[in-house]
């Protein structure tokens, strides 16, 4: 059977090293004084210490017919080569940078490896028949070197390529030098043999990117081919710079070898990992890519140094600046823009490969949606999952669920999910104030052309995010617009809980918006700070350490709102008592009044609902003489239900007037005559 050539020529140097085994065993037979003792190995005659005294016996000079076969076997080759087989131990050499003397020490110790019966010639020669590997000793002798030999010896340190490059780990180290055993991994013999999957150590760290650019990936393809071996791409929102980095890997026609370093588990050794994952670049003849970086820092300087200075391209991905002492290599560094509409409206197309809806456009459905390329892959399959489980076509609802899907869930530990499930229709607003939701949620629909295409915020370090500030009364539909606004979108809510915000500590306020913040500018969401006098208040004359560091947080706040990406509504009850500066920040005000007669009897009928049975003596128009917000006539009409429910019957004016007396007294209100007229006696009974 013919075999392919790479393992033919591996097979061919194993013959080679066969052949001096077979010249060692003869030179030790020779001196041997009980050769034929069944218990050889396992004790030392008086014969065996003479010969041990004597000391070894040199290998003569290597076999002219074993050189005459490896000149031939390499000018085979050599041939096969040029004209284009793969030899991998060949490849392999050049990828790790090995000399002659380094392959023959590989084959050396792959040997048992290869074949069973190097076990049992390795354990004659080394005297035991429980080494069944290649010591160092062995190894040395083989390759016809010294033993006391530095330069032979330097071949298995550390620093040389043998070791340094993870093709070889030496064992038993608790033994002296040259009887310590030498392994090759798994995974390097087995590519010898043609495979080329990768290690199972990073099975669960490798993941598969599209290549996707704006155009720095050219910048990184300029500078890994003119020999840079370290680049670091800094993310902004909504960029990814694995695919960038993928891009340009592909531009220079280089395999790229992806870790997820999110993935790494607490017991994990990054140093290990590292070595790992650049012997997994190396023998693909690939560049590793890692990120993101920020899992690294977390365990100091040293696990980020251990994938900096790897001995193979290496392009780190990174939200965070890079810190000069984190190697000694110095990186080429490149800013990674998030995809522009355009593209990821492309990229949704091309994911979703035209099967949609007629007349759905995927770009256009989901062009707030802010997705790296990773995302919107994933989006998309979601979509796609979810339309079989409906068994309808993939609709603009499902476009959407499958990109709030791409949300990471550290927001929700810092704040409440709110899942919108009203509509504009179930809003009681004056015109004005819908139309300013309205213009609200037509903002954030249209950002990126606004300012990225048409650069309506230029410079001053702003953030593309949207700032709104929604004032009135408690009860009057601040919170629910909000809620209508996210649904509009597509988006989640997330409601900000300001008791795991504010704290008595000096500074940790600043640190639980910063964590707020920060998860919010990587998600698709809406920002919801509801009461946010409480954290946004004005800064006041300073009189002592109170009050200098309430302006801090105050201060702290008006910077990092400039810089924030995403959707954020803040609810006041108390407009008076913000702060002036927030006013040129906000991208709206929205105020909120109370309802007018018309509003109010509106909003009793929808309180009330359709599905509540009511008596015939109900009446709504005397109802909506009550000066009360839509929260309050919500309360009374859930009161008035239960005091129904109780009774058995359908719900009476004189339930609703009974909850109304309730309500008023919840709001420290006065119950007067005027005011409940004939039901007043009734109310306070």
């Amino acid at each position: 059977m013919t075999r392919e050539p790479s393992v033919a020529h591996l097979l061919g140097r194993m013959a080679v090293l066969e052949a001096r085994v077979r010249h060692a065993v003869a030179v030790r037979r020779e001196a041997d004084p009980a050769a034929d003792d069944p218990f050889r190995g396992l004790y030392l005659s008086e014969e065996h210490v003479d010969r041990i005294l004597q000391g070894t016996v040199p290998l003569p000079p290597s076999d002219p017919q074993v050189e005459a076969f490896l000149a031939k076997l390499e000018a085979t080759a050599d041939a096969e080569e040029t004209a284009g087989a793969d030899l991998r131990l060949r490849r392999l050499g050049r990828q790790f940078s090995l000399d002659g003397l380094d392959v023959e020490l590989l084959v050396a110790a792959l040997a048992p490896d290869m074949d069973s019966r190097f076990e049992r010639l390795y354990g004659y020669l080394h005297d035991d028949v429980t080494r069944r590997r290649a010591t160092i000793g062995l190894a040395l002798e083989l390759c016809g070197l010294a033993p006391a030999s530095a330069p032979a010896r330097q071949k298995l340190s550390r620093r040389g390529p043998l070791v340094g490059g993870g093709l070889l780990s030496i064992d038993d180290l608790d033994r002296p030098y040259l009887t310590r055993s030498l392994q090759v991994p798994d995974r390097v013999a087995a590519h010898l043999l043609g495979s080329d999957h990768p290690d199972p150590e990073l099975s669960e760290l490798l993941v598969d990117v599209p290549a996707q650019g704006g155009g720095e990936e050219h910048d990184v393809a300029r500078a890994l081919q003119s020999g840079a071996v370290l680049c670091y791409l800094r993310e902004k929102p909504g960029s990814t710079g694995r695919a960038v980095a993928v891009a340009a890997l592909d531009a220079l026609a280089r395999l790229a070898v992806v870790l997820d370093l999110g993935r790494l588990t607490p017991n994990d050794d990054p140093a290990a990992v590292a070595r790992t994952a650049a012997r997994e670049a190396r023998l693909r003849g690939g560049s590793l890519v890692a990120g993101p970086i920020e899992l690294l820092v977390e365990r100091g300087a040293p696990a980020v140094r251990a994938f900096a200075e790897l001995p193979v391209p290496v392009v780190l991905i990174g939200r965070c600046t890079w810190e000069p002492a984190w190697s000694r290599n110095v990186p080429v560094l490149v800013d990674v823009r998030a995809p522009s509409a355009a593209q990821r409206a492309h990229l949704w197309r091309a994911s979703l490969d035209g099967e949609a809806l007629d007349g759905l456009d995927a770009g256009d459905v989901t062009r707030h949606f802010r997705l790296t390329p990773e995302q919107v892959l994933r989006a998309a399959r979601a979509a796609q999952l979810q339309s079989v489980v409906d068994d309808r076509g993939i609709t603009a609802d499902g476009l959407r669920a499958g990109a709030r899907a791409q949300n990471a869930a550290g927001l929700e530990i810092l704040a409440r999910r709110v899942e919108p499930t009203v509509r504009w229709d179930d809003l009681v607003l004056p015109g004005s104030t819908l139309a300013g939701l309205r213009e609200l949620a037509a903002r954030a629909r249209n950002r990126d052309r606004v300012i990225d295409e048409w650069a309506m915020r230029p410079g001053g370090g702003r953030g593309r995010g949207i700032t709104a500030l929604f004032a009135g009364d408690s009860g009057t539909g601040k919170t629910m617009s909000t809620e209508v606004i996210a649904g509009e979108l597509g988006l989640d809510l997330y409601a900000i809980n300001l008791a795991t915000v504010v704290d008595k500590y000096v500074g940790e306020t600043e640190k639980n918006l910063e964590r707020i913040f920060s998860e919010a500018d990587g998600i698709n969401g809406v920002l919801l700070f509801d009461e946010a006098d409480a954290i946004f208040g004005k800064r006041s004359e300073v009189r002592d350490a109170h009050d200098r560091y309430a302006n801090m947080e105050t201060a702290y706040l008006l910077q990092r709102m400039e810089s924030f990406d995403g959707l954020a509504i803040l609810s006041t009850n108390l407009r008076a008592n913000l702060d002036e500066a927030f006013a040129r920040r906000l991208d709206a005000v929205i105020d909120f009044p109370m309802p007018d007669p018309a509003h109010r009897r509106h909003l009793w009928h929808r309180c009330l609902g359709a599905a509540l049975p009511r008596a015939d003596d109900v009446d709504l128009d005397f109802a909506a003489r009550f000066e009360l917000s839509g929260g309050n006539i919500r309360s009374i009409a859930i009161t008035a239900a239960y005091l129904a429910a109780e009774a058995q019957r359908p719900v009476t004016m004189a339930d609703l007037m009974r909850a109304t007396q309730r309500e008023y007294r919840k709001l420290g209100r006065l119950c007067v005559e005027s005011e409940f007229g004939p039901w007043f006696s009734l109310a306070m009974s």
